[in-house]
């Protein structure tokens, strides 16, 4: 019988449409308020701490909540290390019956700081757009809750979205054509102010993704999506923290600000593209970034970028692109 029990018990754990993993204490405590929006832009590859501790000073401690479509609980003593919270919770939510479960959304909702993880993009939209859990991240981004991404997480934050819906696309692919099959595009997950009209794009550097970044800027205003663009690139190990649109930058590489200069001279499928004189404002060290009037202070280093049939050329003293 004990085995009976023990059988039933595992059969409906594997039944749930998703998996929960908890350490800490998880009992819900009513907390302030935060006074301002937070976000966290996190470009990939290794976590950068600093960022995760600023998130946890911003939401007051309480409940720190990873969600993710894919993966590990990994994170759970990670951030739990840090001190300053009262649990980490890691949500698997893969599917979309698992995006509309009520435990789920009730964690969710109870989160005083949520991060999602890096995996795949167009799983995040395939399962979560348009459901109870979209409502609920945006109901946590209304009252100031921080929240955060990293790589895929990173792209699902930005008003327009690369969704690679069908598999990764290199610049080389995008700008020789930016109607390529894998330049796939979405848009409006989320509605967060400081990322209105923006696309973001992780591991900037380390992939070599400034062509494709442009690609997608150049798309989405030849689309009628938006009469200009904005683009962030983030390098890997970096982050930018975003508080009330005033930016910081940490980790170890370099933030991109992009902003196009109205139509594409030449945005067709199956033809390399144009698109001149993109501003570039690179943030290194330790400068600040005000996306509200999209400009930088301190350590930004200002230059444009054309993409020209299909190659980039770059104002920067040798041509460099980064």
């Amino acid at each position: 019988m004990v085995s009976l029990a023990l059988c039933a018990a595992q059969l409906a754990h594997a039944e749930k449409p998703y998996r929960y993993y908890a350490v800490g204490d998880t009992t819900d405590v009513a907390l302030p308020r935060p006074a301002n929006p937070a976000l966290v832009l996190m470009g990939g590859g290794p976590d950068v701490d600093a960022a995760f501790k600023w998130m946890i000073s911003k939401g007051g401690g309480g409940n720190f909540v990873v969600i993710r479509a894919s993966g590990t609980d990994a994170y759970n003593p990670y951030i739990l290390a840090m001190g300053g919270v009262r649990s980490v919770e890691t949500i698997v939510i893969s599917g979309r019956t698992a995006a509309s479960d009520p435990f789920v959304l009730r964690r969710i909702r109870g989160a005083d700081a949520l991060f999602i993880a890096g995996g795949d993009q167009s799983d995040y939209l395939k399962y979560w757009k348009d459901t109870p859990l979209e409502s609920a991240l945006q109901e946590l981004a209304n009252r100031n809750v921080p929240l955060g991404g990293t790589s895929a997480g990173l792209a699902v934050l930005g008003q327009f979205i690369y969704s690679g819906m069908n598999q990764s696309v290199t610049s080389a692919a995008a700008l020789a054509n930016p109607y390529d099959k894998n330049v796939t595009l979405d848009r409006d997950f989320l509605a967060l102010p400081p990322l209105a009209r923006a696309i973001t794009d992780s591991h900037l550097d380390s992939r070599d993704r400034m062509g494709r970044l442009i690609t997608f800027m150049a798309r989405v205003v030849n689309d009628g999506w938006t009469s200009s663009a904005l683009g962030i690139g983030i390098d890997v190990e970096t982050a930018l923290l975003v508080e009330n649109a005033q930016a910081v930058r940490v980790g170890l590489g370099s933030v991109y600000f992009l902003r196009s200069v109205g139509l594409p001279q030449v945005c067709a499928p199956k033809t390399p593209l144009t698109y001149e004189n993109v501003g570039v404002q690179r943030l290194s060290g330790g400068g600040s970034f005000d996306l509200g009037n999209w400009a930088g202070y301190g350590s930004t280093v200002n230059y444009a970028i054309s993409a020209m049939k299909g190659t980039l050329v770059s104002t920067q003293p040798g041509g460099a692109i980064y």
